[in-house]
């Protein structure tokens, strides 16, 4: 039985770095991936708002923007350095020059590419979205999108979501494209 259960699980070889909008879904798909794979799951803003003992709005309010970035990239370099894992980072982590060749020298970027109007679904009912926090957070959310979609399209791996996908769906969608990465998943047998 335990051969196989070992027979079943995947081996990751580097980090998986999960990219995209607010509310496309790295989070969650990330830990169902992770399960999958019997990975660990990390997460860069959660990891940051353990460390600051604050949510990132207020490391926002109280910091900005560059402050809150600089600790980003120090999280990410820490992660990297780490054990293969699924990592799941901020909206904004993969617009960094340093952090787009970090993630490419010590894992793959998969951007979770998720259309304007299922990010405004996901993302139009939360107050945790400090750059949402203006008078036509739409329209916010519209220039971040055409904004930061020509920087993810550089990530190394694109798996399209889909309104109609559960976060399995996904999870399985990103898993067959990481399976056409043997420098990433190696299926054993």
């Amino acid at each position: 039985m335990a051969e196989a259960a070992s027979k079943n699980r995947s081996l990751l070889t580097k980090s998986v770095v999960l990219v995209g909008m607010m509310g496309a879904g790295k989070t969650a798909v990330g830990r169902a991936l992770a399960h999958m794979l019997r990975v660990p799951f990390r997460d860069s803003d959660a990891e940051i708002v353990a460390a600051a003992q604050m949510s990132i709005a207020e490391i926002f309010e109280r910091d900005g923007e560059p402050f809150f970035r600089r600790r980003e990239t120090e999280v990410l370099t820490r992660l990297l350095d780490g054990p293969p894992a699924l990592l799941s980072t901020g909206g904004g982590a993969f617009l960094q020059d340093r952090n787009r060749a970090l993630i490419s020298e010590k894992g793959v970027s998969v951007w979770l590419d998720a259309d304007l109007d299922l990010l405004w679904s996901r993302v139009r009912h939360k107050d945790t979205r400090p750059l949402l926090k203006t008078p036509d957070p739409y329209r916010t959310l519209s220039e971040l999108f055409e904004a930061r979609v020509p920087i993810y399209r550089k990530a190394d791996i694109a798996v399209r979501t889909d309104p109609s996908f559960s976060i399995e769906d996904t999870a399985r969608a990103v898993r067959a494209a990481l399976a056409s990465r043997p420098d990433v998943l190696r299926e054993p047998g």
